[in-house]
């Protein structure tokens, strides 16, 4: 399989993410390279994130406001200045239906970016639903949004980015130079504390082993991508640029 590696730098760009956090891990060293480089970048947050918890007794409204906070500071890490937009969906409980595909529409339309990124939705033996589900709200948003007899009482114009980039891809063949970028990364991961337990695997940020086992754990995966296109660090995706 072919491998290719760096796009020319978008003027815009969108993540569209399941929950808070996923659009980091997913191409966090991306974006920060590509904000860099002069990049607006947009996150499209589909779910609340209520579920982000594994406390019975979580206050959920609470966390729902900590995490929209979360990925605000998060995206100012990779230095974004574009929007941070949630969906009004319940975490654990997306679907790929029609009224979400018109949010995802609308935002695309609204934003115009060049390039989307989002989870691969063909991944196999995937166990979280409302991964799949926004992969392929992403997809589908994307076929929805260039063509103009899908919802053609939204405001904004039909919109075709030039191409997809789709993570956590059982068959990669791109490859995002990372190198240099990595900090910024785990920095953005770092800004959401609420699921330190839970995705992070550290108990207590205080104990400062853990989260210099975190940060290793980043630069191992960083290091595993990029290995695919001979790179120090990468992020992989499957490519998908004749939209």
């Amino acid at each position: 399989m072919t491998t290719t590696v760096n796009l020319a730098v978008p003027a815009r760009a969108l993540a569209v993410g399941a929950h808070p956090d996923d659009v980091e891990f997913g191409c966090g060293g991306t974006f920060a390279k590509w904000a860099a480089a002069g990049c607006e970048i947009h996150h499209l947050i589909c779910t609340d994130g209520s579920k982000g918890s594994w406390s019975a007794d979580e206050d959920v409204a609470a966390l729902i406001a900590t995490r929209q906070q979360e990925q605000r500071a998060a995206s100012r890490a990779l230095g974004g200045q574009g929007e941070v937009v949630f969906l009004p969906w319940v975490d654990g409980e997306l679907e790929p239906g029609l009224a979400q595909r018109e949010g995802v529409c609308a935002w695309i339309r609204r934003l115009r970016p060049d390039v989307v990124l989002g989870h691969d939705p063909w991944k196999r033996y995937r166990l979280h639903p409302d991964h799949r589900a926004a992969g392929f709200l992403a997809v589908d948003g994307i076929v929805a949004a260039r063509d103009p007899h899908f919802f053609p009482h939204q405001d904004a114009p039909p919109h075709r980015p030039s191409a997809l980039l789709l993570w956590e891809a059982d068959e990669p063949d791109h490859v995002e130079d990372v190198s240099g970028y990595l900090d910024a990364k785990v920095a953005a991961l770092m800004a959401h504390r609420s699921q330190f337990v839970t995705t992070h695997e550290i108990d207590d940020p205080e104990q400062g082993d853990q989260v210099v086992r975190f940060h290793q754990k980043m630069a191992d995966r960083a290091a595993e991508h990029g290995s695919l296109a001979g790179l120090a660090y990468g992020e992989r995706f499957k490519l998908i640029p004749r939209l």
